[in-house]
């Protein structure tokens, strides 16, 4: 039996609600400036309807959704955010970890959980979120982890950090010793060459070595706004590091359209294929993009 899974990410839902200037004595004035002077143009919201109307005709088993909701952190973005993308499915259904916009400014966290706390916590877990976070559906361990941080103007790094390595190491041990197929959701890429110089996850060797160490069968990220396959060390053969491109971004190049990831899964034989979906501005809808990529994970 296998186990479909729709990946998604950065769909940046706007437009910005109404601002004061109060509300814009911080980091929050240059996203807002970014946001009018560029995202507006790049994140376009009837595209995201239309990617979520894809997924939806493809019945996934699960959703997991990589971050970066929202774009100020302003926490009138958050319910306008919940507004469309509870369209995926319930909370039991749908798993989101937040990103760096997600994270903008201190108290941006906090915001962001009022709106999606049932999305962020695991099976058995009462509120408040904590992250990482263990999700468990038919053989598949969706871990949550944190990356995003409130940072400095221009910056856009994150960060997990000793206490959340600690506690995922924990999860990954007690889920594999069940044979769990596990999926690791972050924002941030954990691989250090995935992104350059203030962009990048702080502690990525850290988090690589801890899964050098630990084991996953598959991360999952965003952050970078286009597809990417990398893979990491594991403790035996390697882990497949997947970045998929914003769900919501129309520039003019391919490799910053739309798109989200298929991913299915045999958590049994430990078998993984991905299918990229995606905008086409020449044809029109949501198309397939290339061949299938296919692996298979050491038992």
């Amino acid at each position: 039996m296998t186990f479909l899974i729709a990946h998604l990410s950065d769909p940046h839902i706007g437009p910005l609600p109404p601002l004061k200037l109060r509300h814009l004595m911080n980091k929050r004035m240059t996203g807002a400036l970014n946001w009018h002077g560029a995202r507006a143009t790049i994140h376009n919201m009837t595209v995201f309807a239309e990617i979520i109307a894809d997924i939806l005709a493809q019945k996934p088993d699960h959703v997991a959704l990589t971050g970066d909701l929202v774009n100020i952190g302003f926490e009138p973005e958050f319910p306008q955010a919940l507004s469309m993308t509870k369209e995926l499915g319930t909370p039991d259904k749908v798993s989101i970890v937040p990103g760096n916009h997600d994270a903008y400014v201190r108290g941006s966290l906090a915001a962001m959980e009022r709106s999606f706390a049932a999305f962020m916590v695991g099976d058995g877990q009462a509120k408040p979120v904590a992250f990482p976070y263990l999700r468990e559906r038919d053989g598949i361990a969706f871990i949550g982890v944190n990356s995003g941080v409130p940072t400095l103007p221009f910056m856009a790094s994150g960060e997990v950090g000793v206490r959340q390595r600690e506690a995922l190491a924990q999860i990954l041990d007690e889920t594999a010793q069940r044979k769990l197929y596990r999926v690791v959701m972050i924002h941030h890429p954990p691989v250090r060459v995935a992104s350059r110089f203030g962009r990048s996850l702080r502690d990525a060797d850290a988090f690589t070595r801890m899964l050098a160490k630990h084991g996953a069968e598959l991360v999952l990220h965003g952050h970078n706004h286009r597809h990417s396959l990398h893979h990491v060390r594991g403790p035996a053969g390697t882990v497949p590091v997947l970045g998929v491109a914003s769900a919501s971004a129309v520039p003019g190049t391919p490799a910053h359209r739309a798109e989200y990831h298929l991913i299915r899964i045999d958590a049994a034989a430990r078998r993984t294929e991905i299918v990229r979906r995606g905008f086409s501005p020449e044809n029109g809808g949501i198309h397939e993009i290339g061949s299938p990529i296919r692996f298979a994970a050491d038992l």
